[in-house]
Order: structure tokens, then C-alpha cells, then sequence
């Protein structure tokens, strides 16, 4: 297969890049109702809001500077247009004592009780959210950037909601109805947001893959391949106007490209099989990083941030050094990429049955003792990282 990856020239004048580090942290925020219709709460059982005063502190000897954190929609939402912005004004102080960044998630996975993408009023309440936030933050930090996501990972949610009943509204072949439905509200929150305060930089974040068809595939299992390939754009698609014009989308309501990248996010359509990220043996169908970077980058001439990555286990340091690598190619090639975030930074369970924990952060979780877990840093992952900065800052990198 042949892709391009002629670079467009980047609009100038350029926006500014808001970010205060390149390496960010993700605290893993979702209060998603789960496959079972618990509610999760991942700011509470990581520890992190027991501890995020610690948190912080031991992001300092990795030059850390930028987080991601939740409201958690469904927590601070108590009643219909009601809020509760407590929690979140403690975490802008800590924040703020700690001279971090925060990047603001206000839909990570969770909606309230009373409230599905399918809902009639979804769009209308979650404009409202975004109005209330952004008065709420500006009395807390009137003049200080504020960068934030409206809604986290539209497509994979309109396909764990409306196409295997992962989550809330719990459905089975309405994934397309289910990510229109998000996408109505993420543009009139967008609208909402740059009404309330015009500075406001907005970050989307959607998963970055890559869908093959099967070894000797006919030209039908080709063309599929390419379709679902295709359609993890329609949410950006939906959002700068090229689909669903309806909705309002616009192309200045994309500002930074968040790419979402696993080590699981290659695969082949149909058996659904994993092509490994490591591609041994070698497989002609897999994709470097940098080329799926490339191809974002092109589609709509956006800045780049590599929104989430991790790999649970031993892999942790290989991973990190692969990734560096491939953000060191780009980089070279004049592509306005502006940071990676590791995500998430502290260990986190599985959603449904929240066991086991993934090891896939740079601090695993220590359960052993009562209270909130205790932070246990992997070593050679926190090596791993000291190493693939100092390889970015200084573009040592030979290109294959």
C-alpha cells in the first residue's frame, strides 16, 4: 500500500502553541456507567483526588508541566442546570500551588444520570455545562490560558454505547445515531465555549488507527477495510462542516488535533486481529506511527498532540522509546506537533470489573495497605522517559 505524505504549508500566522511542557500527564478522569451500569469513578479510585497534591509534585523531576484532568459531568451536574464546582475549584488551586497546567476534559466518558447522547435536551444541557465552566473557571483565573476538551473520544464512544452496549444508552446497531447525537452537542458546546470567552483554546481527541484488510483480501474486503478505516474522521469530519452541515460544524472549531494512539490501534477488519505494534514478523499492512500521524496532519492542516498513549506491563519502556522516535521523524519533517501525553500516569482498573489494574502508568498503584493507593514508580518506564526527552530536545534521530 502507498501513502502520501506530501506536507501541506501550515496556515500562517500560526496559533500559538498554549502548552507548558511537550510531556503531559493524563489522570484518568471517566465516571462512565459501565458495561454492568455501575458508575465509575477513576479520580477517586486512582487516589488521585486524596492525593493530588503529591501528584504534582512528583511530576517535577520529569519536566511535567501540562496535565489533563475531568470535571466529571455526572459529579458536578447535581440537578438539571445546577452545579457543584467544588472538587474541581480545589483541583485548580492545587494545580496552581504546583505551577501545572490543566487541561479541562468536560465529557470524559460520563453523562448524568437522567441524560444519553440519544436524549432530547443532551446538546442543549451540555451548552449549558460549558457556559457554566468557563464563567466558574474565569472567577477562579481571569486571565490565564484555558485550554480545554468538550467531549473525549467521540468515536469510540458511539461505538462502546451504540454498538456493544458498553455504556450508557446501552444499544446495539445505533452507533452512527449515537455519535451524531454527541457531535450535535460537542459543536453547540464548542459555540457555547468560544461565546462565554473567545480566548479559549479547544483540544479534540479521538483515537488514531489503523484498519487493514485481511493478507490476499478481494476488492469488497478492501473496500471495507477502507471505510472503517475512514470513519474514525467523521467525528472531526462533523465538526469543521464537511459532514452533517446541519449540526453547524465549522472549520474554525477545530483547533488542536488530540490523536489517541495504543498499541492495540492496528488491526485487520473482520477477524479483528491485532497487527503488532512492534511489527514482528514483519507485516506489510502495518503502519508506522509517523505515517498515521502524517495523514492526520494533512487532512486538516492542524496542530498535533499526541492526546493518549500507554502499554501495560514490561513493554512500558519500549513503547515510550518507539513513540519518541516516531514524534522525533515528524518533528524533523516540519510538523507542528506539540506534545505527547502519557495516559494514563498512574495505574488505573478495568472499567467493568475493576480488576485487575493494567500496569500501564508511570507509577503503578500499591493496593496493599488501606486508603487510597500508594504510588510505586516503575523504573526503567521512568528511564525510558528521561531518555526519549532527552532524544526530542535534541533531534538525535537517524530517519529510516
Amino acid at each position: 500500500m502507498l501513502y502520501s505524505q506530501r506536507l501541506p504549508s501550515f496556515p500562517e500566522p500560526g496559533p500559538a502553541n498554549p502548552f507548558r511542557s511537550f510531556w503531559m500527564a493524563g489522570y484518568e478522569c471517566t465516571d462512565q456507567q459501565n458495561a454492568f451500569g455501575h458508575r465509575v469513578d477513576f479520580l477517586t479510585l486512582t487516589g488521585h483526588l486524596d492525593r493530588v497534591d503529591q501528584d504534582y509534585a512528583d511530576l517535577h523531576p520529569f519536566n511535567i508541566r501540562t496535565v489533563r484532568e475531568g470535571i466529571r459531568w455526572s459529579q458536578v451536574e447535581t440537578r438539571a442546570y445546577q452545579y457543584d464546582w467544588r472538587v474541581v475549584s480545589a483541583m485548580i488551586d492545587s494545580g496552581k500551588a504546583a505551577g501545572i497546567q490543566q487541561i479541562w476534559d468536560l465529557c470524559h466518558f460520563g453523562y448524568p444520570d437522567d441524560l444519553t447522547p440519544l436524549h432530547p435536551m443532551f446538546a442543549r444541557r451540555f451548552a449549558a455545562l460549558c457556559r457554566a465552566f468557563v464563567a466558574f473557571y474565569r472567577s477562579k483565573d481571569p486571565d490565564g490560558t484555558l485550554v480545554v476538551t468538550p467531549i473525549n473520544e467521540v468515536g469510540f464512544m458511539a461505538w462502546l454505547g451504540g454498538d456493544v452496549r458498553g455504556t450508557s444508552p446501552y444499544c446495539v446497531g445505533q452507533g452512527w445515531e449515537v455519535k451524531y447525537g454527541l457531535m450535535r452537542a460537542y459543536i453547540e458546546g464548542v459555540a457555547a465555549l468560544r461565546e462565554a470567552d473567545p480566548t479559549i483554546r479547544l483540544m479534540s481527541t479521538e483515537p488514531l488507527i489503523s484498519v487493514v484488510p485481511a493478507i490476499n483480501a478481494n476488492d469488497m474486503q478492501v473496500s471495507e477495510a477502507v471505510g472503517q478505516h475512514e470513519n474514525q474522521y467523521q467525528a472531526m469530519d462533523i465538526l469543521v462542516g464537511r459532514m452533517c452541515p446541519e449540526l453547524g460544524g465549522k472549520p474554525e472549531y477545530l483547533d488542536i488535533l488530540g490523536l489517541n494512539y495504543y498499541y492495540n490501534n492496528q488491526w485487520e477488519v473482520g477477524s479483528h486481529a491485532m497487527l503488532p505494534w512492534a511489527n514482528l514478523p514483519p507485516d506489510p499492512r502495518w503502519r508506522p506511527l509517523r505515517s498515521l500521524l502524517l495523514e492526520a496532519y494533512n487532512r486538516y492542516k492542524r496542530p498535533l498532540v499526541i492526546s493518549e498513549t500507554s502499554h501495560p506491563g514490561i513493554d512500558r519502556p519500549h513503547w515510550i522509546r518507539f513513540v519518541s522516535q516516531e514524534c522525533a521523524a515528524v518533528l524533523n519533517q516540519g510538523v507542528p506537533l506539540w506534545g505527547v501525553c502519557l495516559y494514563p500516569i498512574i495505574d488505573r482498573p478495568d472499567w467493568d470489573h475493576l480488576t485487575p489494574w493494567h500496569r500501564a502508568g508511570l507509577w503503578d498503584a500499591d493496593l496493599s495497605a488501606d486508603g487510597p493507593p500508594r504510588r510505586l514508580l516503575y523504573q526503567p518506564y521512568a528511564e525510558a522517559l528521561l531518555n526519549a526527552q532527552a532524544l526530542l530536545a535534541e533531534q538525535e534521530v537517524v530517519l529510516l
